[in-house]
């Protein structure tokens, strides 16, 4: 493994995450939510209403007033503030994403005989199991529900968990385009994620929906690598395959057509959430059956043979007695 191929992926990383930060920050210079314009011009007008209203310098009302440059540098202070949230968190992101291609580059280095491949999936499995250990605490411990609170002000750790994750989906992107490992309904998946998390960010709300999402779509990751994993190592034609594939696809019926579902309605019939919230969770529940489709297309194969290969055993040993070697397993790998 020369040292010029492993740089590669690395100098297309760096340079997306560059081109992220960019972005951000020159989408919080020019752009911020009218919604939290319009909140404060209503708070500055309903006290005027009551007597501590808005009014021009020269106005000479009795009661104690707000002047409009007070107002104008109050939303100023606000464009402000968000400008200098939204850098500190895309600085965040980089250094996340630098940690995880730092990770990347050391197990190329120390593991470099199994492949590129083979690294980035433990870098992918890792980022699995921490993702769902945080989303989980986050749902069933932190809070508030999901299911209950949807739209609600983002904390600390529902940001903690989102920068994790979005670092890596950006790394494991521009890993997947530049070694063209992956189809379009992954790449969409990962663009949704990443545009996802970033608007939710950005918003400063609907944290505990997105880390919910975040829990129902890696919670089946690890058991992905798994079978993965068995696949390179010859013990995919075993019972624990077997296993694995099972739980797999009962975890992912579960989580994301059922309890995905449930999420996505009691999100659309909230009044909190942003109407492009409500559209990321219809994207990604789309997605969930586009993925669905072809799980189902491989059970069916996959179990459809083996019961073919079942009754034909059934017939042979009824017709010609116990067949010697019928059921030794060669060990043939993919």
């Amino acid at each position: 493994m020369s040292s010029k191929t492993l740089w590669r992926p690395v100098v297309v990383v760096v340079d997306a995450s560059l081109l992220f930060v960019v972005v951000v920050v020159g989408v919080t210079s020019f752009s911020w939510s009218p919604r939290n314009d319009a909140r404060l011009l209503r708070c500055m007008l309903s006290n005027h209403a009551h007597g501590t209203g808005v009014t021009d310098e020269t106005s000479s009302s009795p009661h104690p007033a707000v002047s409009l440059p007070t107002v104008g540098a109050q939303l100023g202070s606000g464009h402000s503030t968000v400008h200098s949230r939204m850098t500190s968190l895309a600085v965040v992101v980089l250094l996340s994403l630098s940690g995880w291609v730092t990770l990347y580059m050391i197990l190329c280095n120390v593991n470099g005989s199994r492949g590129y491949e083979w690294n980035c999936r433990l870098v992918t499995l890792l980022h699995g199991i921490l993702v769902v250990c945080i989303t989980a605490y986050i749902g069933y411990v932190d809070g508030p529900w999901p299911f209950t609170y949807p739209g609600t002000k983002n904390t600390p750790l529902q940001i903690s968990a989102m920068v994790l994750s979005l670092s890596y989906f950006i790394f494991d992107m521009v890993w997947c385009v530049y070694f063209r490992t992956e189809g379009p309904v992954m790449l969409a998946h990962h663009t949704l994620s990443i545009l996802g998390i970033m608007l939710t960010l950005w918003l400063g709300e609907s944290g505990v929906e997105s880390c919910a999402v975040l829990f129902g779509s890696e919670v089946t990751n690890p058991l992905l690598q798994a079978r993965w994993f068995l696949r390179r190592t010859g013990r995919y034609e075993t019972a624990l395959g077997e296993a694995v594939d099972l739980v797999f696809v009962l975890l992912f019926v579960l989580m994301r057509v059922f309890v995905g579902g449930a999420m996505l309605y009691c999100e659309l019939i909230s009044p909190r959430p942003r109407f492009f919230i409500k559209c990321g969770g219809v994207a990604m529940y789309a997605l969930s059956w586009v993925f669905m489709v072809d799980i189902w297309r491989f059970a069916r194969r996959k179990y459809g043979s083996k019961r073919a290969q079942w009754r034909e055993r059934g017939a042979r040993s009824t017709r010609n007695g116990a067949v010697v070697g019928d059921d030794v397993h060669e060990g043939k790998l993919d």
